[in-house]
């Protein structure tokens, strides 16, 4: 039984989230709270891991998730889950489309979902930032932590390198030692 929740479950994430794995975090989120697959700081930790390594954020997390929850059946089940609406949808999009390319409803309704999406992706990076960031609530006391500073930091560093040209290896180089660097000093 566990599993075909699992398959509803990420079925239905794949079939009613529009705009990628950052759009679907949320829905991943209440699903695996709801069900108990994963706690916050799992989810979180899943993000980290599903964004460093090659693929989808989405069918990344839906294999994680599969995983930890049903082993390898359960992360093939999971994966089928999130991946099967899109190839169907994908497979109807290509039979329609010269017919429908110029309709003004299909405009309008891709029109639409774009505010919806940006919601989407809002509400998850809300939701992994409280998290990450303030595990204890938000107090005066979260500002000093060193989680803040490292952020802050990162986001600093985000900010000027968006104005700059610098290779991207060097970014993800600069990155991980910060990451490793801001892992053993929350530890200590």
């Amino acid at each position: 039984m566990e599993l075909i929740d699992l398959f509803l479950a990420f079925l239905k994430i794949g079939t009613f989230t529009f705009g990628g794995g950052y759009a679907m975090i949320a829905m991943i989120q209440a699903e695996a709270e709801r069900h108990g697959w994963l706690t916050q700081e799992e989810l979180v930790d899943f993000v980290a891991l599903s964004e460093s390594t090659p693929g989808p954020l989405a069918v990344n997390m839906a294999t994680f998730a599969g995983m930890r929850t049903g082993g390898v059946l359960g992360a093939v089940i999971a994966t089928l889950g999130i991946v099967l609406p899109s190839f169907i949808i994908i497979l109807i999009i290509a039979k329609c489309f010269e017919k429908y390319k110029k309709s003004k409803a299909v405009g309008g309704i891709m029109y639409g979902l774009k505010p919806a999406v940006v919601g989407m992706i809002g509400a998850a990076f809300i939701s992994v930032s409280r998290t990450v960031f303030f595990p204890s609530g938000i107090s005066l006391s979260a500002f000093s932590s060193a989680s803040f500073w490292v952020f802050l930091g990162l986001f600093a560093a985000a900010a000027i390198l968006a104005f700059k040209k610098v290779h991207p290896i060097k970014i993800i180089l600069l990155s991980a030692v910060i990451g490793v660097g801001a892992g053993y000093g929350m530890n200590l």
